[in-house]
């Protein structure tokens, strides 16, 4: 014998009208919700941005001021000597305990580059703390004597930028004939020498300026009048060939018609 349930049953009348009240509760509870996340959007926009500016001005006080980045070495590359890095170093004037961020790298470069021989400079910063000057030194071409009888060496540019006590290995000397070495005489010169092949170069003796246009020198036992630079290599051949005769002197000042004696 089955119970019966003593609880009236809901018309269906009474189940629409619930379900009605129960959907719109859900509909007012949702758009509550909606309506809470659209206030607080700006609040989420405004920490945000906060929280951009306060990072961007923690790295701006770490690079630009604090000591973290702070520069603690100086570094130079390119040069072997002690005392010349010590120079461009001092040259370079470059404060110990500034951010590196601040250091005027293209200053330090400037000054560095005022060194008599340097001929190129580059600054660079090397995080964390180190600034890294790369040097490239000038090579010495020629050796010259001064109006006060002092050796100095000539870069490629033909100007005399170091007093030295002898010349370095494989560096010419030019003899100049008036007090003064003429820059355009010695860049001729320079000129001839770069023009000789590396044995020929090995067994020049002295090189005497007397103009732009007047270039003699020696190769080993014969005197070469080279005149001045222009039409080095057609010199340069016909030099080449008549050195095989071993002449006591070659003059190819006028490549066209040589002279030999």
């Amino acid at each position: 014998m089955s119970r019966t349930d003593p609880r009236p049953r809901p018309t269906t009348l009474e189940a629409r009208r619930r379900a009605a009240r129960k959907g719109l509760r859900s509909s007012r509870a949702r758009f509550e919700r909606r309506a809470a996340e659209v206030r607080r959007r700006p609040l989420r926009l405004v920490a945000m941005l906060a929280a951009v500016v306060a990072t961007g001005l923690l790295v701006g006080w770490l690079v630009g001021f604090s000591p973290v980045l702070a520069t603690r070495t100086v570094s130079v590359t390119g040069l072997p000597d002690p005392g010349e890095r010590e120079a461009v170093v001092a040259a370079a004037a470059i404060r110990l305990g500034t951010p590196l961020a601040r250091v005027d790298t293209e200053g330090a470069a400037a000054r560095a580059a005022t060194i008599a021989t340097v001929t190129g400079v580059r600054v660079s910063r090397s995080w964390p703390n180190t600034i890294t000057i790369s040097v490239e030194r000038k090579t010495p071409v020629i050796g010259v004597r001064n109006p006060e009888g002092q050796l100095q060496v000539a870069g490629s540019d033909g100007v005399p930028y170091l007093t030295v006590p002898a010349l370095p290995a494989g560096v010419a000397m030019v003899n100049a004939t008036t007090t003064a070495p003429d820059p355009e005489g010695l860049r001729a010169a320079i000129s001839v020498l770069q023009l000789l092949s590396p044995g020929q170069r090995a067994t020049v003796g002295d090189v005497t300026v007397s103009s732009a246009d007047l270039v003699t020198l020696k190769l080993g036992a014969t005197t070469v009048v080279w005149g001045g630079a222009a039409d080095g290599p057609k010199k340069l051949v016909v030099l080449t060939a008549l050195l095989p005769t071993k002449p006591s002197v070659i003059d190819v000042s006028a490549p066209d018609t040589p002279v030999t004696r």
